[in-house]
């Protein structure tokens, strides 16, 4: 059973993607899509005056970024479904079918997977690399592993979009969205899609400066949903710290040489960096307790025990 595509919102975020914007919107155009939204971040280029002359609603974001953009149109858009994709040309409207049929049997976020083998000429190898590290980092941290969390093929329903307390501006938002769909246990539903050569303007992400701030978000984001790990590895660090000073009190000691303050360091660095860790052992053992009271106090007020 398919989505009625009057009840479906395709968002697209731009800027400056007059080479493709006309394109992508005609499609959507054809395939029976009436309800188009642009969020723009203030283009320089036409962007704006081509997707408003395809038919698509037009909004200019407040504030910069990506994340922005997204969350204000997130406020303002009240349809059933939301199809989010960029307006860069990568993504194929081809695929809204597959993204969309799934929200129809239950599940609350769709994420279009662009990490598989017939993607791979799309992506430099330093992109390929830093997607699959931030994945592997984003399970480490948040406890589930979701293919390609930066992915920004992705479909939604509009209870779902509630759920999600968005803060971050920039590219890191993608990450975020995942974060509160697994904070939240939303349903997700992982599904391999075209991803395409840019055929447009160039990539207003840097793999160096938004990797370190995605990589920044996703450990920041731990500490709500994995508390051991955020607090663990800061303690960890700490201990390590400790034992390496440690090392080199032992040493110097051995060719008789004491270092009163370097040792009082050295058990100030152990001790701390050990309550740190049972402070992230105790938090998560408190977080499993809270999640364990909500799901008790769902299947209470759920229909079914009514």
């Amino acid at each position: 059973m398919n989505i009625e595509k009057d009840k479906v919102c395709i968002l697209i975020p731009t800027l400056n993607e007059a080479p493709t914007i006309r394109d992508l919107i005609s499609e959507f155009k054809e395939m029976g899509y009436t309800n188009i939204v642009v969020m723009d971040g203030n283009s320089r280029d036409a962007t704006r005056e081509i997707a408003s002359e395809s038919g698509a609603r037009v909004m200019v974001q407040s504030a910069k970024g990506k994340g922005n953009a997204l969350i204000e149109a997130f406020h303002a858009i009240d349809s059933p479904y939301i199809l989010m994709l960029d307006g860069d040309g990568t993504y194929s409207p081809q695929d809204a079918e597959i993204m969309l049929n799934p929200l129809m049997d239950g599940y609350d976020q769709v994420i279009g997977n662009r990490l598989i083998p017939g993607n791979q000429p799309a992506f430099s190898r330093l992109n390929l690399f830093g997607n699959q590290f931030i994945n592997r980092l984003f399970k480490l941290a948040q406890g589930k592993f979701l293919f390609d969390i930066l992915s920004g093929y992705r479909t939604f329903t509009s209870e779902s979009i509630k759920q999600l307390h968005l803060k971050e501006s920039g590219f890191e938002i993608e990450t975020e969205i995942s974060a509160e769909a697994v904070r939240n246990d939303q349903k997700i539903k992982i599904v391999p899609i075209q991803y395409l050569k840019r055929p447009g303007t160039n990539t207003k992400l840097n793999p160096f400066h938004d990797g370190l701030k995605i990589t920044t978000t996703i450990y920041k984001l731990a500490k709500s949903n994995n508390p051991m790990f955020y607090f663990g590895l800061i303690g960890v660090i700490i201990m390590i710290a400790g034992f390496i000073t440690g090392t080199y009190v032992l040493f110097e000691w051995f060719q008789g040489i004491d270092h009163l303050p370097l040792t009082v360091l050295t058990v100030l660095l152990v001790v701390v960096g050990f309550q740190v860790f049972m402070f992230g052992v105790i938090s998560d053992m408190l977080l499993g307790y809270h999640r364990e009271v909500m799901y008790e106090l769902q299947q209470i007020n759920s229909p079914k025990r009514r």
